[in-house]
Order: C-alpha cells, then sequence, then structure tokens
C-alpha cells in the first residue's frame, strides 16, 4: 500500500470510490444478518444439522468473546468493549479505505470485507449481548469453532491483505 502522504487528492478513491466499496461492505452486513435470522429461526441453541456428513453442518452458537471464542469468559466487559473495538477498528479502516490510491483495488477489497464483517458482528454483539455463529465445518475428530458469514469475510479481507496487498505495495513504490 502507498503512504497516505504520497498520494494526491486525485490519486484516492475519494468520495464516490468510498461508497462502492462500502456498499460491498453493506451486502456483506445484509447477508450475514439475514442468515443468522434464518439460522435463528429454524436451529435450537446447540442443535446440528448435517449438510455434508464428515465436514459440514449447520448448528447453533453464541459466541461471546472474539474470534474462536477467545476472551469468552471474560467480567462482562466483552459486550462493550469488544464492540467499542470493533467500531473504531471499522472506522479506522474506513478512513483508510477512502485515502487508498483508486488502483489499490485488492487493498480496497480487504478493506471493505473487514469492515462488513465487524459491522456484521457489532449488530449482534450490540443487540443480543453474542455474536451468532451457525457454520460448523470438521473431518473426522478435527473441528473448526462455528463460524458466520461476517467471520468470513473478515478472514477472507485479511487474507486478500497479505497475499495480494503487499503486491501493490511494491507497485506504488
Amino acid at each position: 500500500m502507498a503512504r497516505a502522504s504520497d498520494v494526491t487528492g486525485s490519486d484516492r478513491l475519494g468520495v464516490a470510490g468510498l461508497l462502492r466499496w462500502l456498499s460491498l461492505s453493506t451486502v456483506i452486513v445484509l447477508l450475514d444478518q439475514i442468515s443468522k435470522w434464518y439460522a435463528v429461526q429454524h436451529l435450537g441453541y446447540g442443535e446440528r444439522v448435517t449438510v455434508i456428513a464428515g465436514y459440514f453442518d449447520w448448528t447453533m452458537a453464541h459466541n461471546t468473546g472474539v474470534a474462536f471464542s477467545m476472551f469468552a469468559d471474560g467480567e462482562h466487559w466483552q459486550r462493550w468493549g469488544l464492540s467499542g473495538f470493533a467500531v473504531l477498528v471499522a472506522i479506522g479502516f474506513a478512513i483508510v479505505l477512502a485515502r487508498l490510491p483508486r488502483h489499490e483495488r485488492f487493498s480496497a477489497l480487504a478493506f471493505a470485507l473487514v469492515i462488513g464483517g465487524a459491522v456484521g458482528n457489532i449488530i449482534d454483539r450490540v443487540r443480543l449481548g453474542y455474536v451468532v455463529d451457525f457454520i460448523l465445518w470438521y473431518w473426522r475428530d478435527h473441528h473448526w469453532p462455528a463460524f458466520n458469514i461476517a467471520d468470513s469475510a473478515i478472514v477472507g479481507g485479511a487474507a486478500v491483505l497479505i497475499l495480494f496487498g503487499w503486491r501493490e505495495a511494491r507497485k506504488s513504490s
């Protein structure tokens, strides 16, 4: 990624570009919230429904922590502490996104994915006090922790930034 000080106003995404990428974030939030609503309506807490035997189930879990239930044992600070932190991250990423050079599409994609995922989980945490997780992947006795579409967007955004963001940074320098 280019340094913000190296990018002139005309080279940046600007408001129109920011709104285009934030529309992707909005789609992620909508897909996440609709899928969680559907899961809550059709699955009981702890219930598992096999989708692909030996690999993939629907389930219903409540995560009061962060990724992989880290900090789930906290003293009730998680709801507002983690929500506040996630809001700051989303705002910070939106600022970085607005300042990106127009040609850094992979970086913009990465930030848009993370923003959408963060907002999707913030909505759950503020509204419910926990995040709804309903996707469970496993193989034999190895289970990945339950997750949701917002989590997938966050991980996908981080992967895009790691895999492609450095290439854009090299091109910019």
